[in-house]
Formats: C-alpha cells, sequence, structure tokens
C-alpha cells in the first residue's frame, strides 16, 4: 500500500457557499479536475483549512472525499489536532470512510518535547492500519520536528507505516538530513507549493503535495524530471514560482487566498470565500500580477 503513495498528490482546497457551508458540487469538480490534470490521488491538510473547520465538518470532509475518491487514486485524510485523543478519532473515523492513508502535524499550541511528540505520532500510528505521514507544518504553524524523532519513529513502525513531509526552512537541506540519518529508508513528501520542486526531486523525494490552483504545471514538471528534461522542467518552473513567491509574501493566508482566487477564476468553485477570521486578502494589484503570471504558466505547460 505504501508504494501506492507516490507522485503529484495535491491537497485539496474546501470550498464555501456564500452561507459558510462546504460546498460538496464544487468540491467533486476540484477532485475529478485533479484526475483530469493527471494526480495520483489527492490529500487534505493546512491548505484545506482542516484547523478553521468544526470537528463534525472534518469528519464529513474526510467521507465525502472517500466517497468522491471511488478508489480512482490515493486519498490522504489530514488529522492532525490539539489533542491526541482528538487525532486518533479523525484518523478512526477516516479510515472508516475508505482514506488510503493518514497525514498529521503536531498539536501546535504548545511547544512538545521529543517524548511527548513521538507519544503522539505513536498513538496515531497504533490506532489504525493505515500508513501515517508525519508532517512537519513549521513552515506555516508550530515547531520544527528534530530528525531524531523521525529516526525513532522509523525505527518503530517502519517505512511501510510511517513517511515523513518535512517542511522546515531550509527545506532542501533538511529533506537531506531526514534521507541521510535514515540511510534512504524514510519515503519523503515535499509541500513547497512547486518553488521547491526541482530541488527536491534531486534529493530523492518519493513524491509532492502542491495546492490544486496549479496542478498543470507542477504535473508537468514532475513528467518532465522523471523524463530527464530538464529544459521542459524549467520553462514551466519560473513562471510557477513568480506565482509561488506571491503566495509566500502573506504566509498561509497568502496561499489560501491566491488558491482560491485561482480556482473561482477557472470555474472549479462557486466562490473564492475562505473561512474567517485571516489577516490578508488578495489586493488588486497583486491580483493583476496573479492573472498575467497565469497565463505565462499556461502557455508554458501547455507547450509541447
Amino acid at each position: 500500500m505504501t508504494s501506492e503513495i507516490s507522485g503529484v498528490l495535491p491537497i485539496a482546497h474546501t470550498p464555501f457557499l456564500n452561507d459558510d457551508t462546504i460546498d460538496i458540487v464544487s468540491l467533486r469538480r476540484q477532485i475529478d479536475w485533479a484526475y483530469e490534470q493527471g494526480a495520483s490521488g489527492f490529500c487534505t491538510g493546512m491548505v484545506s483549512e482542516l484547523l478553521r473547520l468544526t470537528a463534525g465538518e472534518r469528519v464529513d470532509l474526510t467521507r465525502e472525499l472517500a466517497q468522491i475518491n471511488a478508489g480512482r487514486g490515493v486519498f490522504i485524510a489530514g488529522v492532525g489536532a490539539e489533542s491526541t485523543k482528538q487525532a486518533v478519532e479523525f484518523a478512526n473515523a477516516a479510515q472508516t470512510a475508505g482514506a488510503t492513508g493518514l497525514m498529521a502535524i503536531p498539536p501546535i499550541s504548545s511547544a512538545l518535547s521529543e517524548d511527548h511528540l513521538i507519544d503522539y505520532f505513536s498513538a496515531l500510528a497504533s490506532a489504525t492500519r493505515l500508513p501515517l505521514i508525519v508532517q512537519d507544518a513549521s513552515s506555516y504553524v508550530g515547531q520544527a520536528i528534530p530528525v531524531s524523532v523521525c529516526q525513532i519513529l522509523l525505527d518503530n513502525f517502519g517505512s511501510d507505516q510511517i513517511l515523513f513531509k518535512p517542511e522546515a526552512a531550509p527545506l532542501g537541506p533538511n529533506l537531506s538530513a531526514l534521507r541521510d540519518a535514515t540511510d534512504g529508508r524514510a519515503r519523503i513528501f515535499e509541500g513547497s507549493g512547486g518553488i521547491s520542486l526541482i530541488d527536491s526531486f534531486r534529493r530523492g523525494i518519493a513524491g509532492t503535495m502542491p495546492g490544486m490552483e496549479f496542478l498543470p504545471g507542477i504535473v508537468a514538471i514532475w513528467k518532465a524530471l522523471h523524463a530527464g528534461d530538464d529544459n521542459r522542467a524549467y520553462q514551466v518552473y519560473f513562471p510557477l514560482c513568480a506565482l509561488v513567491a506571491l503566495q509566500l509574501q502573506a504566509g498561509l493566508d497568502g496561499f489560501l487566498a491566491v488558491e482560491k482566487y485561482v480556482l473561482h477564476k477557472q470555474g472549479l468553485f462557486t466562490t473564492d470565500i475562505r473561512r474567517s477570521p485571516y489577516k490578508w486578502d488578495l489586493d488588486r494589484e497583486t491580483q493583476a500580477e496573479v492573472d498575467r503570471l497565469l497565463v505565462i504558466l499556461e502557455q508554458a505547460w501547455s507547450d509541447d
């Protein structure tokens, strides 16, 4: 099962209607479109706005996505929470729904010791029979997960049960540090939105977990890298980097604002509504630059 978890696995965004309820029709459009673009599956995670959903909404979202997926590919459910009990409940719900695997960030409301991190992820790994991706989301929230914690988890549960998505800066050296510390046993995924994809690929990642909004470009880069076509990879990579740089200036809210703007602009989402509160809106000048770069990126990924 673990070998199936690879390739381009975008993070599904949660669309909302004007009454702030989850838009199931747009959710289905998004997943169908992702498979049409060549995704190997999809996940839920930070840019799914999981931490802004109610507990009931999170379980309902997981159930809906599993049904929409219908076994077409991998579905990794985000289950990270502020307590082990919460996270285990989300994990059990994901297994019942039919998820392929789990992904979890550690609690972010306190700085956990290494022992407490190990206890938290061990409880999740033991709660279900699904593989668990240990996500370090410290580029957005929380603190970095030490490599020593990853080593212990891998030794205790094995590479079929424990996988990794490190996102702490500097990303490239941290990927290599985890790879080398585990003698290449760790299956590692990157989540830079594409801006570090080529560098991460050269360091031996098993897959990438970007947002949905630039998915055709990500797929084009991934295919080019596997084909050894660096010229093609960089042709698409440069305008993609320019777009991700605009997102990075406002952190998680920057990614969410641009992602939902693009998905709404493409007709995949009925609205571009985000779950409030948030601290940054897409201003008119940034929006205009996003529009200009989207034209360049689309031309790059559609060129033969």
